[in-house]
């Protein structure tokens, strides 16, 4: 019988996981709310563009575009764009198999969406991670951007954030915005690295054989590098944006020096003038759907991911995970991990040479997410640059010193008591920006305790590297519906149920 495999995301690991299940003959319905396939990394010119050379800002845009066409081509494969999962439902918590996938197709801002639930033989979850970004006194002004928005405007819309801007934050990811803010028309003053020279040296250097196993990326920095000297873009480490300032928008911003705990040299203070800063302290996986679905999270230094085994198989029945919810390496292993949770979750023979290969590439990307996480740390006295009235909590506009109080107070010390007393992490975006940063002050101010929770459900920064199993009883910390959606949408009845990735063609082309 063939398997019918839903795949949620079309970045590199979810498109990898798609034409890998595809070639061990299964069904596939790939899901993703672009319109396009591509995810962040290689996020497209809307086809109305009519680009002439859409390769231009990717790195290895031929073999996405092959893969692409092979994909959606394919009489097996369901391509689902602008459509959102919503839910993911296990009614009887004995029943085998994966959740229910419940979805709405059409535009997010959209009226009157189908609302549809798939029930796939296997789940194989590849919904990537989102920037984080500390907050900083004036972080809230209108010209404040995450990298990751920056990059998708530059690369989906050849539209840049700013004339003059300075991109700052931790990480390479940093490389790129800045490569496709400059190939796109603006002028980027300089790009600060918060991580300070010692700190990349150990991070890097330590057992530095074993980076010969990823020349690809050595040569992406090498290409990066040369676009920065020809625009004379300086590249400055242990430095980085503590201050935005501006009357209704950025018009500068402060830059400091650095110790190694991210505390600030005082003195080293300088001004920049721009209309726009990019921000990026390293990246967020999007946990919403793994823990809806029950998969259990492993606890590290660089934060929570979701576990997996081996296989790339997750502590629920069926569900697979790949990309950056199991840990943030870059593209390349977010290929190769979707390529062996599609392969596997399609039934596909676990010990041919492909996997073989495919499970010793994929070590070598879990040996480069430790490398980032030592290279890249988030210093822990970050907390300095804030002042009283910084807002923490943008979506509640919840202060600094608002937060300070709740953790100190006893009465308002327990996270959830915390929570209610601050807002911080009740708004629209339900904690995902502002969670680790609360959990993170509140840890600091009264100590980090085996029951510590952050607002998110999850165990504060500081906790042991124990597995959560669904952080029991998982009913008290996986939220039912992962994301927003209209009441409307919400009380109607599904329209159709798919169960295969032909069936959802067919009713596809009837609708």
């Amino acid at each position: 019988m063939t398997r019918h495999v839903v795949v949620v995301g079309a970045g590199p690991a979810g498109l990898a996981a798609a034409d890998a299940a595809l070639g061990a003959g299964a069904r596939v319905t790939l899901v993703d709310e672009a319109e396009q396939p591509g995810g962040q990394y290689h996020r497209m010119l809307p086809e109305a563009y009519a680009a002439a050379r859409p390769e231009r800002l990717h790195h290895g845009w031929r073999a996405f575009d092959a893969r692409r066409r092979r994909v959606l081509a394919h009489p097996r494969c369901a391509w689902w764009s602008e459509t959102a999962v919503w839910a993911l439902e296990r009614p009887d918590p004995a029943e085998p198999g994966p959740p229910r996938v419940h979805v709405l197709r059409g535009p997010s801002d959209g009226g009157g969406r189908d609302r549809q639930v798939l029930h796939p033989d296997a789940l194989v979850l590849a919904v990537g991670a989102h920037d984080r970004v500390l907050p900083f006194p004036g972080w809230e002004l209108p010209g404040v951007f995450t990298a990751g928005a920056a990059q998708a405007l530059a690369k989906g819309e050849r539209v840049v954030v700013g004339d003059q801007v300075v991109v700052a934050g931790s990480g390479p990811f940093l490389l790129p915005v800045a490569a496709s803010l400059i190939e796109a028309g603006a002028r980027v003053r300089e790009v600060l690295e918060a991580s300070t020279p010692a700190t990349l040296a150990r991070g890097w250097g330590r057992r530095a054989w074993e980076l010969a196993a990823q020349a690809g990326k050595a040569a992406e920095l090498a290409e990066y590098s040369a676009l920065l000297a020809r625009h004379r873009v300086p590249y400055r480490t242990g430095r980085t944006v503590i201050e935005a300032r501006g009357d209704g928008c950025v018009e500068e911003v402060v830059t400091a020096r650095l110790r190694p705990d991210w505390s600030v040299v005082q003195g080293s203070e300088r001004t920049v003038a721009v209309d726009a800063v990019c921000v990026s302290h390293g990246f967020s996986p999007q946990l919403e759907l793994p823990l809806a679905a029950g998969c259990a999270l492993l606890a590290t230094p660089a934060g929570e991911f979701v576990e997996v085994d081996g296989d790339q198989r997750t502590t629920c029945p069926d569900v697979y995970a790949a990309g950056e919810i199991t840990g943030i390496a870059g593209a390349p292993a977010a290929r190769v991990e979707g390529a062996l949770a599609g392969w596997l979750a399609a039934g596909g023979d676990r010990n041919t040479v492909s996997v073989r290969r495919l499970r010793t590439s994929r070590d070598q990307g879990r040996a480069f997410t430790a490398r980032l996480a030592r290279a890249h740390p988030i210093g822990a006295d970050w907390s300095g640059w804030l002042r009283p009235e910084t807002v923490v909590c943008r979506c509640e506009e919840t202060d600094y010193a608002t937060v300070c109080r709740a953790a100190t107070d006893e009465s308002t010390s327990a996270p959830r008591a915390a929570k209610l007393a601050t807002r911080a992490g009740l708004g629209p975006c339900q904690a995902r920006m502002c969670g680790p940063t609360v959990a993170e002050i509140g840890a600091r101010l009264r100590g980090p305790g085996d029951d510590d929770r952050d607002i998110t459900g999850l165990p504060a920064p500081g906790d042991d590297d124990r597995h959560i199993a669904g952080l029991p009883p998982a009913s008290e910390h996986r939220r039912p519906i992962a994301r927003p959606i209209r009441l409307g949408d919400l009380a109607a009845t599904p329209e159709t149920t798919a169960t295969s990735a032909s069936n959802s063609r067919t009713e596809e082309s009837s609708s």
